[in-house]
């Protein structure tokens, strides 16, 4: 039963999390908001909406292993899997501007929130907000400099959600949130009863399972856009992905409940966040040697090697 569950909660997300994006790029249009601030704020919110839900169901509920579990395994899951499966069915050209914001942007938060958990095993309402603040500082110095660039990247935002009409927003907006409330009820709830069941954490859980659950739909789409030899997959959208699961999920979720690492599961921070800033910081040298700015089908199997051992490590 509580496979059961975790596979419906998932299943809800996935399906209430599409109907979130579209009901809140719609709305944008709207509000007159250009393609270009919708790309990069609304709909990059809007998809961090099922790990934000799940992680603060779970902080409510009492199980913050599995809120920091789910965003922890969800970044890793972006790197090691997602970017290494993609790069193995077709090799990736990254953009040079990805190393000079992005980039440090998600090593500088990942280091911060180390070290937030480390000080006194809680991120706080006040650290929370300072991860929001930081987020809102990046968002606004990424449109201004995307702004002076003729590559701005507004492909995800689809332009026929400009003529719907408000009754359509409006049943998306309550079929997404339905969707996104139930799923992670069920999920969280599932997850736990696994946990239990199969005699590991809740955290172990929520690194593996509900990530690379909650990574299913960035997974197929770079599997289906690789596979017809289109654009794959930016390298940016996925270290975004990560920016908003640290600074919008982890930082909200704490305004809200602020989040406590348990003491039954050390491995959060004495191995897992390395493993989410190893996986990020990996990447630096991955672009520059041997060929410059290609992570190729090398690499790719090196990515997914690593995090299938991290997978292994996670559920011993």
């Amino acid at each position: 039963m509580s496979v059961l569950m975790v596979v419906a909660g998932l299943a809800l997300l996935v399906i209430g999390g599409d109907f979130l994006v579209k009901a809140s790029v719609g709305l944008s249009f709207k509000l007159k908001l250009s393609k270009l601030v919708i790309g990069m704020t609304v709909v990059s919110f809007a998809t961090s909406a099922p790990e934000l839900l799940v992680s603060l169901q779970a902080a409510l509920e009492g199980v913050s292993d599995i809120a920091l579990g789910n965003v922890i395994g969800s970044n890793i899951a972006n790197i090691g899997l997602v970017l290494g499966i993609t790069a193995i069915i077709s090799p990736l050209a990254v953009d040079r501007d990805f190393y000079k914001l992005n980039w440090p942007m998600m090593m500088l938060l990942s280091f911060v929130l180390y070290y937030f958990l480390k000080n006194d095993g809680v991120l706080t309402a006040i650290e929370g907000l300072l991860m929001m603040i930081s987020l809102v500082v990046f968002l606004v110095i990424l449109i201004r400099s995307s702004r002076k660039s003729t590559k701005a990247n507004v492909e995800e935002v689809d332009d026929a959600l400009a003529v719907v009409s408000n009754f359509k927003i409006v049943m998306w907006l309550l079929i997404g949130a339905a969707g996104l409330y139930f799923g992670s009820l069920w999920l969280v709830d599932g997850a736990k009863e696994l946990a239990i069941s199969i005699g590991i954490s809740d955290y172990a859980i929520s690194v593996t399972v509900i990530a690379i659950g909650t990574s299913v739909p960035e997974l197929a789409a770079s599997v289906i856009a690789a596979l017809k030899k289109e654009k794959a997959i930016s390298l940016g959208n996925l270290i975004g992905s990560n920016i908003f699961n640290i600074a919008s999920v982890l930082g909200l979720t704490a305004m809200i409940k602020p989040i406590v690492v348990n003491p039954q599961t050390p491995e959060i921070l004495s191995t897992n966040i390395f493993w989410m800033i190893g996986f990020a910081a990996i990447l630096i040298p991955f672009i520059i040697i041997p060929k410059r700015f290609e992570i190729g089908r090398f690499k790719g199997v090196l990515l997914l090697g690593s995090y299938l051992v991290f997978i292994y490590m996670a559920l011993k």
